[in-house]
């Protein structure tokens, strides 16, 4: 499995929807568009919410795998 680096990272395992989303969103706000997001996520509703809320926001979603430890790793690119 290919390791995913963004220009930024952001570990979200311990939260809850829809805190997910708030703190995945107010990181992509301070960034500059074209720049990439590491998140890294647990639970079936941020795996299925993050992907397309973050598309309907813009960005676009790079790539996206489950590590061994159950951990989703979301790479996106600020629109």
């Amino acid at each position: 499995m290919q390791e995913l680096t963004g220009d930024r990272t952001l570990d979200i395992t311990t939260e809850t929807c829809p805190m997910t989303f708030v703190r995945t969103r107010l990181m992509l706000d301070r960034m500059k568009s074209g720049e990439t997001l590491l998140v890294r996520l647990c639970g079936e509703e941020p795996r299925r919410n993050l992907p397309r809320t973050a598309t309907d926001q813009g960005h676009v979603v790079l790539a996206q795998q489950e590590r061994a430890d159950g951990v989703v790793e979301l790479l996106l690119r600020k629109g």
